[in-house]
């Protein structure tokens, strides 16, 4: 099993508190996503960009979010434009030297 990192960004035409009280209500859907291990909420005030960092347990997990629900929905957003989504790997060893939130991931 290979845990995969998801990085969306996107652009905001809110504010950062307008934006952050309209995404408040996803962060409990979020974390009963099935294979997410945590999500790091990330924006930039002065170029109007948010978006979140993602450590999901397989390929599959990953895949499942990007095509589901809540995805979909930040997409009708009007209030947000330019989504960028991003999957990657992990290199395990090196980011446990580092201390990076990682778990080992355990063979299938």
């Amino acid at each position: 099993m290979t845990q995969k990192l998801l990085q969306i960004n996107f652009t905001i035409t809110t504010s950062v508190k307008d934006y952050a009280t309209m995404a408040a209500p996803l962060a409990d859907p979020i974390a009963k996503t099935p294979g997410l291990e945590w999500k790091v909420w990330i924006f930039n005030e002065q170029n109007h960009e948010a978006g979140g960092l993602y450590l999901f347990r397989d390929e599959a997990s990953v895949n499942a979010y990007l095509h589901g629900d809540i995805v979909a929905g930040l997409k009708k957003q009007p209030t947000i434009k330019d989504i960028s989504a991003k999957i990657f790997d992990i290199d395990e060893s090196m980011t446990q030297k580092t201390r990076g939130p990682i778990k080992h991931a355990a063979a299938v």
